[in-house]
């Protein structure tokens, strides 16, 4: 009886043991999300909060995170202002723009990449990520005097236009974009595309028929990717253009807002909330298809 009685509650303290770690998992869980969350919204709250002050109430030192006298009068500003919306308005051509480039050259070079496998495919489509991995600050020196060339060359201005970005951003969006859709079209099986070709379908059909339709998470994921280094890119705009009509979102609230010492807080945070609207609204409703996307290649087989 008693080694019966040891036998039935063995299972019973494993199973209580199992619950009480993962209560106190779950809590743990809850504890650093929560801190994620007041790390990560703290600045854009301050924003909020700054953008709906005064002048005068935020040079009066208050308390910061108070509004006692909320205004729109920022937001009134900015929205009236031809040069903010000029700076919307070059930033949203750009953006669109890049995306659809971006897209027409990823698209094809990973099915080829990812499907067409012909010696050195692994090895250049581990060189077009690491070409991603390149910073910046090393790229626009060279990209600068090359374009610089090219100009003098054709005689077409490109530098100090806000069509140059055009050139630039792809540079920064189509070796991570080529990467993403490597991994998606990596994890489709391969039936798919050797039963098409079986029926006769070209390479070209056997893409745009078949595995772009299967590959649409992958595809937006790519998408809100270069929509969203196209749209808050900062340093190449700030090299690559300089006269006020041509600046984007980004290099314009910050040069046009702060003037010498001077810097008016209220429209500085109302204008970089403004310009993070867009790729929120797009996180917003494309986040499943931007996670799906990111993790497709993890699935593969």
């Amino acid at each position: 009886m008693s080694t019966m009685a040891i036998d039935k509650a063995g299972p019973t303290r494993k199973l209580g043991s199992m619950s009480k770690d993962r209560a106190w998992a779950l809590r743990w869980s809850y504890f650093f999300l929560v801190l994620f969350a007041i790390f990560f919204l703290t600045p854009p709250v301050y924003m909020l909060i700054t953008s709906l002050k005064s002048s005068a109430e935020i040079s009066a030192a208050t308390n910061p995170w108070w509004v006692f006298h909320p205004t729109l009068s920022n937001y009134v500003e900015l929205l009236t202002s031809n040069q903010f919306l000029r700076f919307f308005w070059n930033s949203s051509i750009v953006a669109i723009v890049v995306v659809i480039i971006t897209m027409l050259i990823s698209i094809p070079a990973a099915f080829a990449l990812a499907r067409m496998k012909f010696w050195g495919s692994a090895t250049l489509a581990t060189g077009v990520f690491l070409t991603y991995l390149i910073p910046d600050s090393l790229l626009f020196i060279p990209m600068f005097k090359t374009l610089g060339v090219i100009q003098d060359l054709t005689g077409i201005t490109l530098l100090n236009r806000w069509y140059v970005l055009l050139f630039v951003y792809p540079t920064l969006t189509v070796p991570f974009c080529t990467w993403i859709m490597i991994g998606y079209f990596a994890s489709i099986p391969k039936e798919l595309d050797e039963a098409a070709l079986i029926d006769g379908a070209s390479w070209l059909q056997t893409l745009t028929r078949i595995f772009i339709p299967v590959a649409l998470p992958g595809l937006i994921a790519a998408t809100i990717f270069a929509f969203t280094v196209s749209w808050a890119q900062f340093l190449y705009p700030l090299v690559f253009t300089t006269s006020v009509d041509q600046l984007v979102l980004p290099v314009g609230i910050t040069t046009t807002l702060i003037k010498g010492d001077v810097f008016n807080w209220g429209q500085i945070m109302t204008g970089a909330l403004l310009g993070a609207a867009p790729p929120l609204i797009i996180y917003a409703f494309l986040m499943d298809y931007y996670i799906a996307g990111l993790t497709a290649g993890a699935t593969k087989g």
